[in-house]
Formats: structure tokens, sequence, C-alpha cells
């Protein structure tokens, strides 16, 4: 068996377009439906719905490689970077700005040329101490090892494929970066696949290669609508489907140079990325309407801080202890906090009680 780096005839690798094509066409329509509507509902909430996806991106890119990111400390980070006075900004560590300013260079300077200066900085942004966990990462340079892609717990890894050795890696990221420019005539959405899956298979760095690539990604999408706004997450999506993702990535790498099948998964990751986008708009209107209802109310900073916590898309259920964790204050301060925004019907009680007891907003 032959990984596909090692096939005579790569990088020439090819998929069926007529196979592909309706697919193609009803996530290019729905795509250009999202941008209209995102047209329609004026530059703040624009802005607002920007942030909330790439506070998304970034969060959940970094956890499909079994990292987790504060939220509070990516949304303040990518905040700053966009110029948005969104109040409680709190400061952020370096491997969160770092993450941050990879992703917001790939989406906001999209037209720029993608160069292995570029490749270097960013991973040197990924990995500002040059370890990743315990382990030394070689910064700023492509790996010297052999390398395997591995997923799943420390113990239980799964290894889906070996990248190309360490001596190749000059000419097959000239190559990549070649075709990155031009992209001769190929469909935006499918270079987007393509680069995806190239960047993947050469795996030059000893680290951050996933997270490169999501990038990448999301680079070749805005290129795609020539917007720097984004609107959807595909690393969101890839990270609920992770499974899948990795199962695709190594029956690509091992079945000859058609990728028909990846190309597909892509353009269904993708729709149900944009799909997903709804819900998207559907909270930064709710969280509008919101603060429009409480814009004459006297609400304290930690009430504050915790309400749009919560309408940022708070996961799991918030309890009085969940509560006084996000605020920084002690559980009498919290369920003071609490039954303040009961009383004024910011929050109300869910079915339940005792020490289960949760609560959620109240979005008119």
């Amino acid at each position: 068996m032959k990984y596909i780096w090692e096939l005579e005839q790569w990088p020439e690798i090819d998929w069926e377009d007529a196979s592909l094509s309706p697919l193609l066409a009803r996530v290019s329509r729905d795509q250009g439906r999202l941008l209209g509507k995102m047209d329609d509902i004026g530059f703040d909430l624009r802005r607002a719905a920007q942030l909330h996806t790439l506070t998304d991106d970034v969060i959940k890119s970094s956890e499909i490689e079994g990292e987790h990111l504060p939220h509070d400390q990516v949304r303040s980070s990518i905040a700053r970077r966009l110029g948005l006075d969104v109040g409680g900004l709190v400061p952020a560590g370096r491997d969160v700005e770092g993450v941050v300013e990879m992703m917001i260079d790939a989406t906001i300077n999209y037209e720029q040329p993608l160069t292995t200066e570029r490749l270097f900085a960013w991973h040197a942004a990924l990995f500002p101490t040059g370890r990743s966990g315990m382990n030394k990462v070689v910064v700023g340079r492509w790996r010297e090892g052999p390398i395997q892609v591995v997923s799943g717990p420390i113990g239980r890894e799964r290894t889906h494929f070996d990248g190309p050795p360490a001596g190749s890696l000059d000419a097959e990221v000239a190559r990549f970066l070649s075709w990155f420019h031009d992209r001769l005539s190929i469909d935006p959405l499918l270079a987007a696949g393509l680069a995806h899956f190239w960047f993947v298979t050469i795996h030059p760095f000893d680290d951050g290669n996933g997270r490169i690539a999501r990038a990448i990604t999301d680079m070749a999408l805005a290129r795609s609508e020539e917007s720097p706004q984004r609107f959807y997450s595909m690393s969101s999506q890839i990270r609920s489907q992770r499974s899948d993702y990795y199962a695709i990535l190594e029956a690509t790498q091992k079945g000859g140079p058609d990728i028909t099948d990846w190309q597909e998964w892509f353009l269904r990751c993708l729709h149900s990325a944009i799909e997903g986008a709804e819900g998207i708009v559907g909270q930064v209107l709710a969280k509008s309407r919101f603060w429009q209802r409480f814009a004459a109310e006297s609400l304290n900073e930690r009430q504050i801080k915790v309400l749009n916590r919560l309408l940022d898309g708070f996961e799991g259920k918030l309890t009085s202890s969940k509560w006084a964790k996000l605020a920084g204050c002690s559980q009498d301060t919290a369920h003071r906090d609490i039954t303040d925004l009961i009383g004024r019907d910011a929050l109300k009680k869910e079915p339940g009680g005792g020490r289960s007891t949760s609560y959620s907003v109240v979005v008119a």
C-alpha cells in the first residue's frame, strides 16, 4: 500500500467533476444567500457576527488538537484586533494571542500571498515558547524528521498516515505554494478543499499542521467570497465531525490519486457550516434585542459579563457555582446577582431544583 504522496503522479491528483457538480452548485448558492443575508442586517451586527464566528473558529480549531482555550481571552483578543468596543475585555495569554494572530492574518489579509515566510510566522505564533505541552518544537522551519498523523488520547492513539520525508519538504511546500498562488481554473470551493487536503498531506511542521491547514482553508474561502469577514466556521463543523474527518483523511491518503470522496466530504462539511451560520445570526440578533430591552437598566459588571457570555452561546447549564466562577465572585454574591436578574425578567429558573438548579437567559 502506498500513500498518495508516494504515487508517481503526485501531486497531480483529480476528482470527478460531474459527480460533485450538483452538491457544488447547492453549496455555492447557499454561500451566496448567506452573504446576501448578512449584507441586510447592518454593519454593527455583521461585526458582532464576525466576532462570534472567529471566536468559535479559534476555539474549535484548537479543540480538534485537544487544546482548550479560554473563551473570554479568545474573544477579547479578537475584539482588540478588530477594533471592536465590546466591553469586559480581559488579558490574553501568549498561546491565545498566537492562534488569534494567525487566524486574523489568514482571513483579514486573504489577498496577500501565502509564502514560506508567512507560514513560518504563523508557526512561530502558535508556539511562542518553542514547546507544545512538554515537548520541544522546531519553530519557524520545517520538521527535521519523520511524522505520523494520529488522533485519539495518549496511549490509545490511532495512526492515520505518514507524512513525506523531511528531505523532500522544500520541494513539496514550494509546489503547494505555487499552486495556491495560481489555482488555475479550479472552482474556488474545490480549491479550498484541495488546499486543506494537500497541506495536511505534506504535514511540514513538527506540530500545528492541522491548525495551519484550517487557517489556509479559511483564507481560501475568504478568497472565494472576496471578503475578510467570516460568518461561518469550518473548524467548528470539523470539530463536530472529528471522527469522520480523520476517517476520510485516512481513506483518501490510501485510496489512489482520485480524491472525489474527500472533496464530497469537504463540500458537505462546508454546507453544514454555512447552514449553521443561521444559528449565529439568530444569536447575534437575540443578543441585540436583549440589550435593547435592558439598555436603561443598571446592571453591575459581573451581571453584564456573565449575560454576555450566555448570549454568546454558553455550553452546558448555568448554575450558581458556574456563575461564581465566570464572574470571579463568591457563591453568595452569585446567588444575589441571579436573584436580581430573575426579578428583572432577564433570567429564568429551569425546571428542577436543589444543587442542580440551573438558569437561562430570557430572550424576547
